[in-house]
Protein backbone atom coordinates (compact mmCIF):
# COMPACT_ATOMS: atom_id res chain seq x y z
CA UNK A 1 0.00 0.00 0.00
CA UNK A 2 1.36 3.32 -0.70
CA UNK A 3 2.11 6.04 1.47
CA UNK A 4 0.17 8.62 2.35
CA UNK A 5 1.64 12.08 1.99
CA UNK A 6 1.23 15.71 3.60
CA UNK A 7 2.72 18.88 2.40
CA UNK A 8 3.55 21.00 4.78
CA UNK A 9 4.82 24.32 3.26
CA UNK A 10 5.27 27.88 5.30
CA UNK A 11 3.95 29.75 2.18
CA UNK A 12 0.46 28.29 2.01
CA UNK A 13 1.31 26.25 -0.87
CA UNK A 14 0.99 22.46 0.65
CA UNK A 15 -1.70 21.26 2.86
CA UNK A 16 -0.55 22.96 6.02
CA UNK A 17 1.94 25.36 7.02
CA UNK A 18 2.91 24.25 10.04
CA UNK A 19 4.37 20.65 10.68
CA UNK A 20 2.62 20.35 13.99
CA UNK A 21 -0.52 20.34 12.13
CA UNK A 22 0.20 17.60 9.89
CA UNK A 23 1.28 15.42 12.62
CA UNK A 24 -1.82 16.06 14.15
CA UNK A 25 -3.56 14.63 10.87
CA UNK A 26 -2.20 11.68 11.29
CA UNK A 27 -4.65 8.92 12.47
CA UNK A 28 -4.39 7.36 15.95
CA UNK A 29 -2.79 4.45 15.64
CA UNK A 30 -2.35 4.22 12.08
CA UNK A 31 -0.99 1.46 10.36
CA UNK A 32 0.16 3.05 7.32
CA UNK A 33 3.20 5.03 6.56
CA UNK A 34 2.23 9.12 6.45
CA UNK A 35 4.96 11.09 4.90
CA UNK A 36 5.11 14.27 6.31
CA UNK A 37 6.83 16.46 2.69
CA UNK A 38 8.52 19.58 4.52
CA UNK A 39 9.22 22.23 2.07
CA UNK A 40 12.59 24.26 2.25
CA UNK A 41 12.22 27.21 5.22
CA UNK A 42 13.00 27.61 8.60
CA UNK A 43 9.70 26.57 11.14
CA UNK A 44 10.40 27.67 14.62
CA UNK A 45 8.50 25.29 16.32
CA UNK A 46 8.33 22.71 18.48
CA UNK A 47 6.71 19.72 17.66
CA UNK A 48 5.95 16.37 19.57
CA UNK A 49 5.00 13.02 17.59
CA UNK A 50 3.08 11.12 20.39
CA UNK A 51 2.96 7.45 21.03
CA UNK A 52 -0.29 6.69 19.01
CA UNK A 53 1.10 8.75 15.67
CA UNK A 54 3.13 5.72 14.45
CA UNK A 55 5.06 5.21 11.06
CA UNK A 56 5.28 8.62 9.88
CA UNK A 57 8.14 9.85 8.05
CA UNK A 58 9.58 13.46 7.80
CA UNK A 59 11.24 14.47 4.35
CA UNK A 60 13.04 17.50 3.60
CA UNK A 61 14.20 19.26 0.73
CA UNK A 62 17.91 19.04 2.06
CA UNK A 63 19.60 19.51 5.72
CA UNK A 64 20.26 23.09 5.14
CA UNK A 65 17.07 24.59 3.97
CA UNK A 66 14.92 22.68 5.96
CA UNK A 67 15.12 22.85 9.54
CA UNK A 68 13.33 22.67 12.57
CA UNK A 69 14.32 24.91 15.23
CA UNK A 70 13.23 25.96 18.81
CA UNK A 71 15.21 27.72 22.05
CA UNK A 72 13.73 25.52 24.94
CA UNK A 73 16.26 24.76 27.79
CA UNK A 74 15.48 22.31 30.84
CA UNK A 75 14.85 25.78 33.05
CA UNK A 76 12.70 27.50 29.94
CA UNK A 77 10.08 25.37 28.41
CA UNK A 78 7.80 26.78 25.65
CA UNK A 79 5.38 24.78 24.10
CA UNK A 80 2.16 24.50 22.55
CA UNK A 81 1.49 21.33 25.13
CA UNK A 82 1.50 21.39 28.67
CA UNK A 83 4.06 19.86 30.42
CA UNK A 84 1.90 16.71 31.73
CA UNK A 85 1.83 15.64 28.44
CA UNK A 86 5.45 16.51 26.86
CA UNK A 87 7.53 16.38 30.11
CA UNK A 88 9.42 18.95 32.19
CA UNK A 89 13.09 19.72 32.38
CA UNK A 90 15.48 18.09 30.02
CA UNK A 91 13.25 15.58 29.19
CA UNK A 92 10.61 18.02 27.70
CA UNK A 93 12.96 20.56 26.32
CA UNK A 94 13.06 18.70 22.73
CA UNK A 95 12.60 21.17 19.82
CA UNK A 96 11.04 17.89 18.43
CA UNK A 97 9.84 15.12 20.40
CA UNK A 98 9.40 11.63 18.99
CA UNK A 99 7.20 9.14 20.84
CA UNK A 100 5.73 6.89 18.01
CA UNK A 101 6.99 4.14 16.69
CA UNK A 102 9.01 3.82 13.09
CA UNK A 103 9.56 7.01 12.67
CA UNK A 104 11.93 8.20 9.82
CA UNK A 105 13.39 11.50 8.91
CA UNK A 106 15.32 12.51 5.61
CA UNK A 107 16.83 15.92 4.70
CA UNK A 108 15.84 17.43 8.26
CA UNK A 109 17.81 19.67 10.91
CA UNK A 110 17.00 19.23 14.10
CA UNK A 111 17.92 22.40 15.71
CA UNK A 112 17.97 24.09 19.59
CA UNK A 113 19.07 27.54 19.10
CA UNK A 114 19.46 28.28 23.28
CA UNK A 115 23.16 29.57 23.18
CA UNK A 116 26.12 28.35 24.84
CA UNK A 117 25.53 27.94 28.82
CA UNK A 118 22.17 27.77 28.61
CA UNK A 119 22.58 24.11 30.24
CA UNK A 120 20.69 21.38 28.72
CA UNK A 121 18.74 22.28 25.60
CA UNK A 122 17.40 19.58 23.71
CA UNK A 123 17.38 19.50 19.42
CA UNK A 124 15.79 15.91 19.40
CA UNK A 125 14.42 13.63 21.67
CA UNK A 126 13.52 9.83 20.79
CA UNK A 127 11.61 8.01 23.36
CA UNK A 128 10.09 5.43 20.59
CA UNK A 129 11.27 1.72 19.24
CA UNK A 130 12.93 1.41 15.40
CA UNK A 131 14.20 4.58 14.22
CA UNK A 132 15.98 5.90 11.94
CA UNK A 133 17.69 9.15 10.53
CA UNK A 134 19.02 9.75 6.91
CA UNK A 135 21.10 12.84 5.77
CA UNK A 136 19.82 15.13 8.82
CA UNK A 137 21.58 17.12 10.98
CA UNK A 138 21.28 17.85 15.04
CA UNK A 139 22.68 21.47 16.26
CA UNK A 140 22.76 22.39 20.22
CA UNK A 141 25.53 22.54 22.47
CA UNK A 142 24.47 20.60 25.60
CA UNK A 143 22.48 17.75 25.16
CA UNK A 144 21.54 18.26 21.86
CA UNK A 145 20.36 14.50 21.16
CA UNK A 146 18.15 13.12 23.66
CA UNK A 147 18.26 9.28 22.53
CA UNK A 148 16.18 8.33 25.64
CA UNK A 149 14.77 4.42 24.54
CA UNK A 150 14.41 2.12 21.41
CA UNK A 151 16.52 1.06 18.79
CA UNK A 152 17.42 3.79 16.30
CA UNK A 153 19.54 3.60 13.18
CA UNK A 154 21.85 7.21 11.76
CA UNK A 155 22.93 7.26 8.58
CA UNK A 156 25.19 10.16 6.71
CA UNK A 157 24.19 12.66 9.25
CA UNK A 158 26.31 15.28 11.27
CA UNK A 159 25.88 15.93 14.99
CA UNK A 160 27.06 18.98 16.89
CA UNK A 161 27.57 19.87 20.52
CA UNK A 162 29.76 20.79 23.60
CA UNK A 163 28.02 18.47 26.64
CA UNK A 164 26.85 15.26 26.80
CA UNK A 165 25.24 16.28 23.77
CA UNK A 166 24.80 12.19 22.50
CA UNK A 167 22.84 10.96 25.19
CA UNK A 168 20.41 8.59 26.54
CA UNK A 169 19.79 4.57 27.47
CA UNK A 170 18.40 3.87 23.36
CA UNK A 171 20.62 1.22 21.41
CA UNK A 172 22.17 3.56 18.96
CA UNK A 173 24.42 3.01 15.49
CA UNK A 174 25.44 5.68 13.79
CA UNK A 175 27.42 4.76 10.88
CA UNK A 176 29.22 7.67 8.35
CA UNK A 177 28.05 10.16 10.64
CA UNK A 178 30.25 13.33 11.14
CA UNK A 179 30.63 14.19 15.10
CA UNK A 180 31.31 18.05 15.64
CA UNK A 181 32.60 19.14 18.82
CA UNK A 182 32.02 22.84 19.17
CA UNK A 183 33.65 23.22 22.40
CA UNK A 184 35.62 21.53 25.72
CA UNK A 185 32.94 18.57 27.27
CA UNK A 186 31.76 15.11 26.49
CA UNK A 187 30.39 13.46 23.02
CA UNK A 188 28.61 11.23 25.11
CA UNK A 189 27.06 10.23 28.15
CA UNK A 190 25.61 6.82 27.73
CA UNK A 191 22.51 5.30 30.28
CA UNK A 192 23.15 2.16 30.27
CA UNK A 193 21.84 0.92 34.15
CA UNK A 194 22.82 -3.03 33.81
CA UNK A 195 25.13 -5.31 32.71
CA UNK A 196 22.27 -7.24 30.70
CA UNK A 197 20.95 -4.52 29.07
CA UNK A 198 21.51 -4.54 25.05
CA UNK A 199 21.40 -0.72 24.78
CA UNK A 200 24.90 1.39 23.63
CA UNK A 201 26.20 3.59 21.09
CA UNK A 202 28.20 2.12 18.03
CA UNK A 203 30.49 5.06 16.27
CA UNK A 204 30.96 3.21 13.15
CA UNK A 205 32.86 4.68 10.39
CA UNK A 206 32.20 8.26 11.53
CA UNK A 207 34.33 11.16 11.41
CA UNK A 208 35.21 13.32 14.45
CA UNK A 209 36.75 16.70 14.60
CA UNK A 210 36.77 19.56 17.59
CA UNK A 211 37.00 23.16 17.70
CA UNK A 212 37.82 25.11 20.93
CA UNK A 213 39.75 27.54 22.53
CA UNK A 214 42.48 24.46 23.41
CA UNK A 215 42.91 21.30 22.12
CA UNK A 216 42.80 18.31 23.24
CA UNK A 217 39.70 19.21 24.71
CA UNK A 218 36.92 16.72 24.43
CA UNK A 219 36.45 13.58 26.03
CA UNK A 220 34.88 10.50 23.77
CA UNK A 221 32.35 10.43 27.27
CA UNK A 222 31.41 9.85 30.34
CA UNK A 223 29.00 7.23 32.09
CA UNK A 224 25.42 8.62 33.00
CA UNK A 225 24.70 5.65 34.54
CA UNK A 226 27.20 3.07 35.59
CA UNK A 227 26.75 0.53 32.58
CA UNK A 228 27.47 3.05 29.80
CA UNK A 229 28.57 1.24 26.62
CA UNK A 230 30.29 2.94 23.90
CA UNK A 231 32.17 1.87 20.71
CA UNK A 232 34.14 3.50 17.88
CA UNK A 233 35.00 1.54 15.15
CA UNK A 234 36.78 2.57 12.09
CA UNK A 235 36.36 5.65 13.08
CA UNK A 236 38.96 9.01 12.64
CA UNK A 237 39.16 11.61 15.34
CA UNK A 238 41.20 14.39 14.99
CA UNK A 239 43.43 16.19 17.78
CA UNK A 240 40.14 17.40 19.48
CA UNK A 241 40.32 14.10 21.64
CA UNK A 242 41.58 13.85 24.75
CA UNK A 243 45.17 11.69 25.57
CA UNK A 244 43.12 9.82 28.51
CA UNK A 245 40.02 9.21 26.12
CA UNK A 246 37.05 8.51 28.84
CA UNK A 247 35.90 10.38 31.67
CA UNK A 248 34.67 8.40 35.08
CA UNK A 249 32.15 11.19 35.98
CA UNK A 250 33.92 11.70 39.44
CA UNK A 251 32.93 8.30 40.41
CA UNK A 252 35.55 6.21 40.75
CA UNK A 253 33.14 3.22 40.98
CA UNK A 254 31.82 3.58 37.48
CA UNK A 255 35.41 2.32 35.98
CA UNK A 256 34.55 -1.00 37.67
CA UNK A 257 31.25 -1.69 34.92
CA UNK A 258 31.37 0.88 32.52
CA UNK A 259 32.25 -0.42 29.06
CA UNK A 260 34.19 1.45 26.64
CA UNK A 261 35.94 0.28 23.22
CA UNK A 262 37.63 1.57 20.12
CA UNK A 263 38.44 -0.47 17.35
CA UNK A 264 40.77 0.18 14.51
CA UNK A 265 40.13 4.16 14.63
CA UNK A 266 42.83 6.21 12.84
CA UNK A 267 43.86 10.24 13.23
CA UNK A 268 45.90 12.63 15.78
CA UNK A 269 43.31 11.36 18.47
CA UNK A 270 42.91 8.15 18.26
CA UNK A 271 46.18 7.01 19.57
CA UNK A 272 45.20 4.36 22.72
CA UNK A 273 48.70 4.76 24.37
CA UNK A 274 47.69 6.88 27.23
CA UNK A 275 43.89 6.37 27.42
CA UNK A 276 42.47 5.22 31.24
CA UNK A 277 43.58 2.21 32.08
CA UNK A 278 40.09 1.38 32.78
CA UNK A 279 39.09 1.59 29.15
CA UNK A 280 38.51 -1.80 27.73
CA UNK A 281 39.79 -3.61 24.56
CA UNK A 282 37.76 -5.12 21.79
CA UNK A 283 38.68 -8.34 20.33
CA UNK A 284 38.57 -9.34 16.07
CA UNK A 285 36.47 -11.69 17.32
CA UNK A 286 33.94 -9.55 19.34
CA UNK A 287 33.62 -6.81 16.71
CA UNK A 288 31.28 -8.35 14.39
CA UNK A 289 27.86 -8.49 17.12
CA UNK A 290 28.46 -4.65 16.94
CA UNK A 291 30.11 -3.26 13.56
CA UNK A 292 26.90 -3.93 11.14
CA UNK A 293 23.32 -3.30 11.52
CA UNK A 294 22.40 -6.36 13.60
CA UNK A 295 23.14 -4.00 16.29
CA UNK A 296 20.05 -2.52 16.45
CA UNK A 297 17.88 -5.22 14.27
CA UNK A 298 19.05 -8.96 15.27
CA UNK A 299 16.38 -10.47 13.62
CA UNK A 300 16.36 -8.62 10.77
CA UNK A 301 12.62 -7.68 10.97
CA UNK A 302 12.68 -3.80 10.03
CA UNK A 303 15.15 -1.91 9.66
CA UNK A 304 15.94 -2.92 5.67
CA UNK A 305 12.50 -1.48 5.32
CA UNK A 306 12.97 1.71 7.37
CA UNK A 307 14.31 3.62 4.75
CA UNK A 308 13.82 6.37 1.70
CA UNK A 309 13.84 4.84 -1.46
CA UNK A 310 16.75 7.44 -2.27
CA UNK A 311 18.88 6.71 0.36
CA UNK A 312 19.58 2.94 0.03
CA UNK A 313 20.29 0.69 2.98
CA UNK A 314 23.63 -0.83 1.89
CA UNK A 315 25.46 -3.05 4.39
CA UNK A 316 28.98 -2.25 4.51
CA UNK A 317 32.15 -4.89 4.60
CA UNK A 318 34.25 -4.28 8.00
CA UNK A 319 37.50 -3.34 6.33
CA UNK A 320 37.96 0.74 5.99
Amino acid sequence: MAAKILNVAQDGSGDYKTVQDAVNEVPANNKQRVVIRIAHGTYQQPVYIPKNKKMITFLGDHPESTILTWSNTATSIKHHLPSSVIGTGTFGSGTVIVEGEDFIAQGITFENVAPKGSGQAVAIRVTADRSAFYDCRFLGWQDTAYFHHGRIYIRDCYIEGSVDFIFGNATVLLEHCHIHCKAAGYITAQQRTKANESTGYVFLRCTITGTGSSSPHMYLGRPWAPFARVIYAYSYMDACIRPEGWNNWGNAENEKTAEYYEYRCHGPGSDTSKRVAWSKKMKDSDILQFATPSFVDVTNTWLSSAKIEQVPFIPLPLSL
